[in-house]
């Protein structure tokens, strides 16, 4: 019995502990655990007859979206490269259904996990502010083009990624223990780490992380019912933080603002074929990759040309010299073009019913009707998940590993909180 422990709760919960650090290292170790908590939970689940786990609309969702990627590699021109991507997909399933599991068996998961983020984040910031002040961070990785802060990434540009995906889960985790023991230190602490990685992801000159931080902030400060005005005077003191660091560091500034603005005018972009100031909502090589997508998509409507399969495909149906990439950098149009109208549908439908449940929160907060239909905590774990699966901006490979756990981490806890009142015999908080 203490040894189906060790292997079946211990090892997993202190690998998922754990796996906010594996996840600065790079994709293989965070893969691996990954890989290693799915399979103990697959196996566990099968040597104990465990079925609670699987009987939920989310995992015959999730099954039928990996059948379905599994039909649109078989039929690509690629089928061994693309199958070894979406065969092995169904690990991102089970990871998140273990680490349910592990949360209705574990009742310190929680705190020891808000532990792993805090001190992940706490070292990125020192590490960050170091490399940008002196040039080189702690491991003495330099400043990417001289001015861009990576931290303990290197040379991957990630650092604001990281920050601005995790913290709502963090704030959630905050949230959850705050309701068991309110520490007002340990919320001034938070204040500051928010403040300070809204500087840093700034500094790091990744235009999306920004964008999903500030988008995520404002979603959690009209959602939530504690901390709205605390979070709201917060927000507020960051962006004037932002304002100063544009004055201060005109690099980033150059970065963050003034490239932004030239990519959205096609005139003004770097790398243009024509000068006729046409003005596009995204920039001109990503509207012309998602044209590109959309080309292979009506050629392979139902299935696409497999998964990690654009870069093979997209010539024959390019735009223009910079349509091609390794992949359409949109979650929905790299969906259309490798996996078909119908993984499409099931990712377009998660994501229109949690904006339809938020927007109906959001609602009831402002008639003041009943009290809203989720609690502090799911709202900021639902923000972690929306900006995942935000349509309406570049992204990286829905398909990549590293972008693939940070979109099912927070997938994993929600389970757990909306699901762990039905089974009262779990050794939740609730109960």
């Amino acid at each position: 019995m203490k040894k189906n422990f060790f292997i079946f709760n211990f090892i997993p919960s202190w690998l998922i502990i754990l796996l906010p650090f594996f996840l600065i290292t790079g994709p293989f170790l965070s893969d691996l655990v990954v890989s290693l908590v799915a399979i103990l939970f697959l196996i566990n689940s099968l040597k104990n007859k465990i079925k609670k786990y699987f009987d939920n609309y989310y995992f015959k969702f999730f099954c039928l979206f990996w059948v379905i990627l599994i039909i649109s590699s078989s039929l690509s021109n690629n089928v061994i490269i693309s199958l070894k991507s979406s065969f092995f997909y169904f690990r991102f399933g089970f990871f998140s259904l273990c680490f349910w599991y592990l949360l209705d068996n574990n009742k310190n998961l929680i705190k020891y996990l808000f532990t792993s983020l805090l001190v992940c984040f706490s070292s990125l910031i020192i590490d960050g502010y170091i490399q940008y002040l002196f040039g080189k961070n702690l491991l003495g990785f330099e400043l990417y083009n001289e001015y861009r802060v990576s931290s303990f990434f290197g040379s991957e540009l990630i650092l604001g990624s990281y920050l601005a995906r995790f913290f709502p889960v963090l704030f959630a985790l905050f949230i959850y223990l705050d309701e068991v023991k309110k520490n007002k230190l340990t919320l001034f602490f938070i204040t500051i780490v928010f403040i300070l990685s809204e500087g840093l992801i700034f500094l790091s000159g990744e235009r999306l992380a920004l964008f999903f931080m500030n988008l995520s902030a404002i979603f959690i400060i009209l959602m939530i019912k504690n901390y709205r005005l605390y979070r709201l005077l917060t927000y507020l003191i960051s962006l004037l933080l932002i304002i100063v660091m544009i004055n201060v560091f005109p690099n980033a500034k150059q970065r963050l603002i003034d490239q932004t603005i030239n990519d959205f005018t096609r005139g003004t972009f770097q790398n243009n074929d024509s000068n006729d100031n046409k003005l596009y909502i995204f920039s001109k090589p990503h509207n012309d990759m998602y044209i590109s997508a959309y080309r292979i998509f009506l050629d392979n409507k139902f299935f696409g040309v497999g998964p990690r399969q654009f870069r093979n495909e997209c010539e024959n149906y390019s735009v223009s010299s910079y349509s091609c990439e390794t992949h359409p950098h949109n979650t929905y149009m790299e969906l259309l073009s490798e996996a078909g109208v119908f993984a499409f549908l099931i990712v377009a439908f998660l994501f229109l019913s949690i904006f339809f449940i938020s927007l109906k929160h959001f609602v009831y907060k402002i008639f003041n009707l009943h009290k809203g239909t989720m609690n502090d905590f799911q709202v900021c774990l639902i923000s972690s998940v929306l900006i995942s699966l935000w349509p309406f901006s570049p992204s990286g490979s829905f398909f990549n590993n590293w972008m693939s756990i940070v979109y099912y981490f927070p997938v994993g806890i929600l389970l757990w909180e909306v699901f762990k009142y039905k089974n009262p015999n779990k050794n939740t908080k609730k109960s």
